[in-house]
């Protein structure tokens, strides 16, 4: 009886909450979603709100009516200006380049480029000077003068920062002003608009003169007119306009127009792009729709996944060749219908809920409302897929029926949920202890308690650091037996050391030796100390292998007063025979140099040789990288076996340099083929 009393009583309780709670849900995901379509409505709304302010703040303004002034009296006196044919060459490229190709206008198709083309020599000159020397990308809003000497120029040094900053700060696509004739005497980016006509030119749209007829005759002082996004062939995106006249004493002079751009509006009602950040889920997206029943925001879908977007619209009913359109143009804006219920409701200034088909075909739960923007009729849908929406109402029908069912196990769910409560800290250990076993000695876990557990943690944490410690010092004594290692052998023969190989050695064809002693440091050695003896040797020691880096040989040993180099050991060398022979007359520069900046008298005695050598790692306990050879003993030979000081060639080095360097005989020296001769460097480069 108790326990059939037990499940009556879930089963009771159970079915009450479960018809409160799912009705509180089901309102929940409504005013979520009507909040949400209310947020993006205020933010668009004071989005334009602070741009016809600002522009109505601009245009009131003494320097806009100045500049209009200015840019006006420029325009007109370049009606009388020519252009050279070359200049008129480059507009005709220009043009062709941008707009000769299969769809490079709105609706994808060719465009007549004699159509497009600059008629007017005012519109000819100044896009002769702006427009094409910056190729249309947009770099001629930071052109301040071309130097052309016109008044229209001189307008511009004066006033194109004060624009340019207008089009910067607000993000507009561009700023033009027209004079009472409709003209474009100025544009921002200079694009290919400027200077032609809004009336007659060939980029008119009858929304844009519309707009600018208004505002010429318009009484009013604040009067702002804003056009529906539309196609503009100068801009690569659909387009709106936001139009003031611009007046003093209550004569309307002309009109400033801003750009505004559809990117703007995307970028709003995407939240950027951050759809599930602001709320929206993974399905929920917000969008505007015309009075036309088209899209005045891009799809959410579109921008995530082209292909699938397709793939939904046509199987909902949109035309495939709209689907395509979309894609062509990289948006569902002017281009994917919208022509629902809700749409209808809100085109009425109606707003509200409702469960309904969207474009894509979807069961979505929308929210829509009429948009409080002045001259334009839109409406905004706020929508997300009712699976998703409803989905917390699901989970909470689950959730009941298994408390229910599961209520007689909670005893033994305890159990289970107790038992893994009391061996997490363990769970976390061994985790730990898996990391530090795979290399990671920077673990640190949680302190969750000041139990045996705690107690625990801690001491694996102390671990942890010890282990990390101790492993960075191992690191930097391996970088520094690395570092060690290199000071005394090349690169190759450290890794093969590394790599365990007992036996090192190496034949090298081609290189140069040179074998060097300083002449009188053992008669010094008895005039000094030995602290004093070791000090001029290191310094002397230095500056050789200083030399010998800038030169590209290399040191191979350094004796008391001797210094065994090569050229063309580990880097092979074309040249090593001249590197060798000009590293001997630096170090002789550098012995002269540093025996009459001291006094002692010190002399350099060097033989070089180029020929075969071998090289490798000498000894077992101490190790010594050492070169041998005939070209080795032969420069040994050479240098040995001259008393004098200077720097003594074999006839192999001869005649390599002989072009180059001049030489002395010296006598003959016995190397292992027999006695050859050697000669004696005379002459130095300065």
């Amino acid at each position: 009886m108790l326990l059939v009393t037990s499940v009556l009583s879930a089963a009771v309780v159970g079915a009450i909450g479960y018809q409160s709670g799912r009705s509180s849900l089901r309102a929940s995901v409504f005013d979520r979603l009507t909040e949400i379509r209310a947020s993006q409505t205020r933010q668009l709304e004071s989005e334009f709100a602070d741009l016809e302010n600002s522009l109505i703040t601009y245009t009131g303004g003494e320097t806009t009516i100045q500049a209009l002034r200015a840019f006006t009296a420029g325009f007109d006196e370049l009606n009388d200006s020519t252009i050279s044919p070359a200049q008129w060459q480059a507009i005709v490229n220009f043009y062709k380049e941008r707009f000769e190709k299969p769809g490079a206008d709105h609706n994808g198709n060719r465009v007549d480029i004699e159509a497009l083309l600059p008629d007017s020599n005012a519109q000819r000159y100044l896009q002769a000077y702006y427009t094409v020397p910056t190729g249309g990308a947009g770099k001629a809003i930071d052109l301040d003068d071309a130097r052309d000497g016109s008044a229209w120029s001189a307008a511009n040094a004066r006033f194109n920062d004060f624009f340019r900053e207008i089009v910067n700060r607000f993000e507009f696509e561009d700023a033009l002003l027209l004079d009472t004739r409709g003209n474009i005497v100025y544009s921002a980016y200079k694009n290919v608009d400027l200077g032609s006509n809004i009336y007659d030119g060939p980029y008119r749209e009858p929304d844009i003169e519309d707009a600018y007829r208004k505002a010429l005759t318009s009484n009013t002082v604040d009067y702002v007119g804003v056009t529906d996004f539309g196609p503009y062939q100068p801009a690569d995106e659909p387009t709106a306009w936001m139009m003031s006249p611009v007046s003093q004493g209550g004569r309307v002079e002309g009109v400033l127009a801003l750009q505004f751009p559809i990117s703007k509006i995307n970028r709003l009602m995407t939240a950027d792009k951050r759809w599930e950040a602001v709320g929206m889920g993974r399905t929920g997206e917000t969008f505007l729709v015309g009075p036309d029943d088209l899209m005045r925001s891009d799809s959410r879908l579109f921008l995530e996944d082209p292909e699938q977007y397709k793939r939904d619209v046509v199987e909902a009913g949109t035309p495939p060749s709209v689907a395509d359109e979309a894609i062509r143009v990289g948006g569902t804006t002017l281009v994917q219908p919208v022509q629902s219920e809700a749409t209808r409701l809100a085109q009425q200034g109606r707003e509200g809920t409702m469960i309904t088909t969207d474009y894509l075909g979807h069961e979505t739960l929308q929210a829509y409302a009429p948009v409080n923007l002045p001259g334009l009729n839109w409406s905004v849908i706020a929508k997300i897929d009712t699976a998703e929406a409803f989905a917390p109402t699901s989970a909470f029908t689950r959730t009941l029926v298994l408390s229910t069912a599961v209520i007689i196990f909670v005893v033994c769910l305890a159990a289970m949920v107790l038992a893994r409560l009391f061996v997490r800290p363990i769970r976390r250990l061994e985790a730990g202890a898996q990391q530090i076993s795979a290399g990671d000695y920077h673990v640190t876990l949680p302190v969750q308690s000041r139990d045996e557990f705690g107690d625990l943690t801690h001491a694996f944490n102390d671990m942890s650091r010890n282990l990390a410690i101790k492993e960075e010092l191992l690191t930097e004594q391996r970088r520094e037996n690395d570092r060690l290692l290199l000071s005394l052998m090349p690169e190759t023969v450290v890794q093969r050391y590394r790599d365990g190989e007992e036996t090192i050695a190496q034949d090298h064809q081609n290189v140069t030796v040179i074998y060097a002693d300083v002449i009188g440091l053992s008669e010094l050695s008895l005039q000094l100390s030995s602290d004093q003896l070791l000090a001029i040797v290191n310094k002397l020691t230095r500056q050789f292998d200083a030399a010998a880096e800038n030169l590209g040989v290399e040191q191979v040993r350094t004796l008391h007063n001797g210094y065994l180099a090569s050229c063309g050991l580990s880097v092979p060398r074309l040249d090593n025979v001249r590197r060798t022979v000009d590293f001997a007359v630096e170090i002789q520069r550098v012995v002269e140099r540093f025996s009459a900046e001291t006094g002692h008298d010190l002399k350099l005695r060097a033989g070089i040789d180029t020929g075969t050598v071998s090289s490798g790692l000498v000894g077992r306990k101490t190790l010594a990288y050492d070169m041998w050879g005939s070209a080795v003993n032969v420069a040994y030979q050479v240098q040995s076996g001259s008393l004098q000081p200077g720097i003594y060639v074999t006839s192999r080095v001869h005649d390599v340099m002989r072009d180059t360097r001049t030489f002395t005989p010296a006598g003959e020296v016995s190397g292992d083929e027999g006695t050859e001769p050697i000669w004696r460097l005379t002459e130095r480069e300065p």
